[in-house]
């Protein structure tokens, strides 16, 4: 375990760089279950993404949803069994293990706060109606009324979504039903952690059980939560998760270089991270996309931002991730009410040599490398040297070790110069271009031009 503050995390989170695969879409999985299939091992194809994973320096994936469900996979079905279009327990099983003996670890979706209509134990309540013994599973369970789909009854949806039916989470009997499943996951694929959806919209104590639950099972299991909006110290603490989704820079990512603006992001760095940060001792997760939002070449105006955008990602406080095919800058935009585009089947091998920015993956290899070999990148605080509208440098230190960061989002190149907060040397070794130097004086370094949309990450040495 590291113990930061009076705040102790799961050690491996801070040295973990993610992968996220929405596995339906990438195995190309039939966009409805049927039921009645056999089980078809789409999962297999992951095994071919292996070494890319490893050549990209991840060494973590987030891989869900999984459980067999009736769409998209956040409609579950049946929590003990995974999903037929994309094997069985055993494939999963199998896959976990591969994963591990390559030093990748696994964690799953945890579904929790709503199932789908064809969940076995809404479908008691639709065939016994009052007579059923799991009316109390569910939020809102009203007779006397009609819902949208004429069920006899009423119930409360997620969103006002009611073909998602939110789950009654005080209730014993569902909490021993979702515990028992997270138990059977642990034991049986020997996943290292969970990523719970909507974890803003689930109760606190929920999540406190939970926690005491998996952690009484594994002591450095992680649990992260999807939080969109909020203080995320309210999920993301000693007693509830160890980690939440930073949507705030995740915005910040494009958003400060469409607008030529690096003061947006460099607000909210300094806002979460910085001498009085609000979250200085969470390893929030980073992402740039998701399979719920609009891929970040979409959004960005300039391709040639994404260079800046992911020496960011990797440098800035927090756990990175990468969207499956986002190291090629695929595109992909919400439309017409679908997440589909966001969501594709991909080839390794198209895309890996079609992609629209080939040179995107070795440079995020490149930082990754950098970041693993780094502990100040890793658990180093965060301090702001430098912010313009299309340039910004900061620190990340600790005791033993500083690193400074200055990126350039202009067309052209620009140099910088920045006060170094240490004496732990007198010159900055540039990690990513071919171990340039520049002497401090008095505390100060003048640093030759950043070239265009591009980085250098020193070493105070």
């Amino acid at each position: 375990m590291y113990a930061k503050g009076d705040f102790t995390l799961a050690h491996w989170a801070f040295d973990s760089i993610f992968y996220h695969i929405y596995p339906l879409g990438f195995c190309g999985a039939p966009a409805q279950n049927d039921f009645c299939s056999p089980a078809n091992p789409r999962l297999e194809q992951l095994y071919g993404w292996i070494d890319h994973l490893q050549a990209l320096g991840i060494n973590a994936l987030y891989l869900g949803p999984l459980f067999e469900s009736s769409a998209h996979g956040y409609d579950t079905v049946d929590y003990y069994h995974v999903d037929r279009r994309l094997g069985n327990n055993e494939t999963l099983t199998r896959l976990v293990s591969a994963l591990h003996q390559k030093g990748i670890r696994v964690i799953l979706d945890g579904v929790f706060n709503h199932v789908g209509r064809n969940f076995w134990a809404f479908h008691d309540v639709q065939t016994y109606g009052e007579r059923s013994s799991y009316c109390g599973w569910f939020q809102g369970l009203r007779f006397g009324a009609r819902s949208p789909y004429n069920d006899p009854f009423t119930y409360e949806g997620w969103n006002g979504h009611h073909s998602l039916v939110k789950l009654n989470l005080h209730n014993p009997a569902v909490r021993e039903h979702l515990f028992q499943a997270v138990a059977t996951w642990i034991r049986e694929f020997d996943i290292d952690g969970l990523r719970l959806d909507v974890a803003d919209c689930i109760d606190l104590d929920f999540l406190k059980a939970l926690a005491t639950f998996c952690k009484g099972i594994h002591p450095d299991f992680w649990l992260m939560g999807e939080v969109v909006r909020g203080d995320y110290r309210r999920w993301a603490n000693p007693n509830t998760l160890d980690s939440v989704t930073n949507y705030e820079c995740y915005k910040g990512l494009y958003s400060s270089l469409n607008d030529k603006n690096y003061y947006e992001i460099a607000y909210a760095l300094e806002r979460q991270f910085g001498k009085n940060g609000v979250y200085s001792q969470l390893p929030l997760y980073a992402f740039a996309d998701n399979h719920d939002v609009n891929r970040v070449a979409s959004e960005l105006r300039n391709p040639a931002h994404l260079y800046p955008l992911y020496g960011l990602l990797f440098t800035m406080p927090g756990v990175p991730s990468i969207y499956y095919g986002s190291e090629w800058a695929i595109q992909g935009k919400r439309n017409n009410g679908t997440d589909a585009p966001l969501r594709p089947c991909l080839n390794l091998g198209d895309v890996s040599q079609n992609g629209p920015q080939p040179q995107l993956a070795y440079l995020i290899a490149r930082l990754a490398k950098i970041r693993l070999a780094t502990q100040a990148l890793r658990y180093g605080g965060y301090s702001q040297l430098v912010v313009s509208h299309e340039q910004l440098a900061f620190a990340r230190q600790t005791p033993e070790e500083c690193i400074v960061v200055a990126l350039n989002a202009a067309d052209k190149a620009v140099p910088f110069e920045v006060n170094v907060p240490t004496r732990l040397g007198s010159r900055l070794v540039d990690l990513l271009n071919e171990a340039d130097c520049f002497e401090i004086h008095a505390g100060r370094a003048k640093i030759d031009a950043v070239p265009s949309c591009w980085m250098r990450i020193m070493a105070v040495r």
